[in-house]
């Protein structure tokens, strides 16, 4: 062909791999090509596409040079041959900083060769999920956590487990796809209270073997939500009394400061020995709950 013509024209083999190659985004991956028999390859006319893409070469290489026209220009500076193994048939191209687009099915053609390999190629992201507190199931009198995801492809599954790894039954996935084709995954769980309130969220994808997990402990009902649902009358009585009694405090500061200050002294004695007793019998209503 010549300089600027890349035809994939006559008959030719096709040769593909039984499973796709697997890499994380940002990593560098080769593409594997190689010619049987392993003949000398720098002279001869090389041509990598990917046919989704318009246009569809990813590389080309003629009479020992490389060409760029018409070159995606998704990958320029992105791609590369070994001369060394050129020498050798190995015609595999090198491929930098692969993104999630990458992903996807290459053509390597040798036209002197009529021969075509074809490289599968899938490119897998992924991200730390983030656990919290939801809040109270009251018709369940459960705990609700909320799982979320952001950055993933392809698309992953979320799953709940308790601190022997028994799955938990959770509602329905919700997956939102970005404009940059990853994914965002949340779930929602209500646990009941147990002997051990650990448990775990996990987002994996299962065809590029990526897992990401994130533990949290839930304390016990009644400690963690007590608080909110149920104070103590004492308590309650206790913060107004002293409310008002510190507004009192400090206006006779201001009226009696300049006539008698043994009266001032006597009142702070007073005020920091409510507060101690109200504190104390605060402190126990709450450990009784």
């Amino acid at each position: 062909p010549s300089e600027n013509c890349y035809c994939f024209s006559g008959q030719s083999q096709e040769i593909s791999p039984s499973q796709p190659l697997i890499v994380v985004a940002g990593d560098d991956v080769v593409l594997p090509c190689q010619l049987e028999p392993p003949v000398d390859a720098v002279q001869m006319t090389i041509e990598w596409g990917k046919p989704d893409l318009n246009p569809g070469f990813v590389f080309a290489r003629h009479n020992g040079q490389e060409l760029q026209t018409d070159q995606n220009t998704a990958y320029k500076g992105r791609v590369s041959l070994s001369i060394n193994k050129l020498k050798h048939g190995d015609v595999s191209l090198k491929l930098s900083k692969v993104k999630v687009s990458d992903s996807g099915r290459y053509r390597c053609y040798i036209p002197q060769q009529s021969k075509e390999y074809f490289v599968e190629l899938l490119v897998g992201a992924s991200s730390q999920p983030g656990v919290n507190l939801a809040g109270l199931d009251e018709a369940s009198s459960g705990v609700m956590l909320d799982c979320k995801s952001a950055g993933w492809y392809p698309e992953p599954e979320v799953i709940w487990m308790d601190s022997e790894g028994n799955l938990l039954s959770a509602g329905p996935t919700e997956t939102l796809r970005g404009p940059d084709d990853l994914y965002t995954v949340s779930s929602r769980v209500t646990v009941e209270k147990r002997h051990n309130n650990n448990f775990t969220c996990r987002v994996q994808q299962r065809n590029t073997n990526q897992t990401r997990e994130t533990h949290i402990y839930v304390p016990g009902r009644r400690k963690t939500f007590n608080l909110i649902n149920k104070i103590p009358l004492s308590c309650v009585v206790a913060v107004t009394f002293n409310v008002i009694f510190c507004l009192i405090f400090v206006l006779a500061v201001a009226i009696f400061m300049w006539k008698n200050s043994e009266l001032i002294m006597y009142l702070i004695y007073l005020y920091i020995h409510f507060m101690s007793k109200s504190v104390k019998l605060c402190y126990f209503e709450l450990n009784a709950c």
